[in-house]
């Protein structure tokens, strides 16, 4: 990286233990494995200190799963805390989008000045700890198309969440939402690192690229191998940019789950590394320009 810029975290979050049952309860596996360090709060202040020095300048709050009926006043405390603090710049909000007419919820969203996209979990996988949605077809069925279609109206992006054997039925969603931006979580969650699985993800994320309106976010890096590991995260960027384009690739942090096995300034230090040969305007796009436009910031 030769260009210096005020850098973009498309994705991290912060919370308050209190305010999720999931944190609360005793300890149980989870995709990204044991999780006793980030069973407390995670303020802006730490997170702020986290990324002291690394050139972030902004960035985009993602739901933490509070308890659902709570959506609302999750992002009511998150631009309290904007308001206070000047942190974050951003966020996107929980709607249950598998309900049968969300527009109610969304229109409660949408008078909060900071909420920029909805994020329901898709993800469902054979292995049940890593699954989050009731079945792998949900992301394609009729009542999501619907309420995500009705996005368009607010202006807001729909940040998906799947694994790459759900693409089929993704791709219905995206193609019957032509309005609406879409953007792929976590790089499509490559979790099987087998020259196989690995071809499998390459060839299933390679049809969902050819969308125009969905963009991949280059985060969660960690999320199946439990470590900061650069040539993974190099074999990810590079694989990313050449299905996706920089136009249509950010960064994200996803701190404080990547804080379980790195810090700050290696997971982001291992970003650039893998970027270090690509042109200026490449790193701009990841870094800065697509999560700008994306999340008008």
């Amino acid at each position: 990286m030769s260009a210096e810029f005020p850098i973009v975290d498309a994705h991290h979050h912060i919370w308050r233990r209190a305010d999720l049952p999931w944190l609360l309860g005793p300890t149980q596996p989870r995709i990204f494995g044991p999780y006793d360090a980030i069973k407390r709060d995670y303020l802006i202040d730490e997170y702020r200190e986290d990324v002291a020095g690394s050139g972030v300048a902004k960035s985009v709050y993602v739901q933490a799963n509070w308890a659902p009926n709570w959506f609302a006043d999750e992002a009511r405390w998150v631009a309290d805390v904007a308001a206070e603090t000047g942190w974050p710049h951003a966020i996107v909000a929980f709607c249950d989008i598998t309900q049968d007419d969300a527009r109610a919820d969304l229109d409660t969203l949408a008078g909060n000045t900071l909420v920029r996209g909805i994020r329901h979990q898709m993800h469902h996988h054979h292995n049940p700890l890593y699954r989050f949605a009731s079945g792998p077809d949900v992301v394609g069925s009729a009542a999501v198309i619907r309420n995500v279609q009705r996005l368009a109206d607010y202006a807001m992006v729909f940040e998906l969440q799947i694994f790459a054997g759900q693409v089929d039925a993704a791709l219905r969603l995206v193609d019957e939402c032509p309005d609406v931006i879409f953007v792929l979580q976590h790089a499509g969650m490559p979790e099987d690192l087998t020259d196989e699985g690995k071809a499998d993800w390459r060839e299933a994320i390679g049809r969902l690229a050819k969308a125009p309106n969905v963009l991949c976010k280059l985060s969660g890096f960690g999320t199946f191998i439990h470590a900061n590991d650069p040539a993974h995260i190099a074999w990810t960027v590079a694989e990313s940019l050449e299905m996706f384009g920089a136009t249509r690739c950010l960064y994200g942090s996803n701190f404080p789950i990547e804080k379980l096995w790195t810090s700050y300034d290696a997971l982001i230090g291992a970003v650039k590394d893998a970027l270090a040969d690509a042109p200026d305007e490449t790193v701009r796009a990841v870094f800065h320009d697509t999560a700008a436009k994306v999340y008008r910031l």
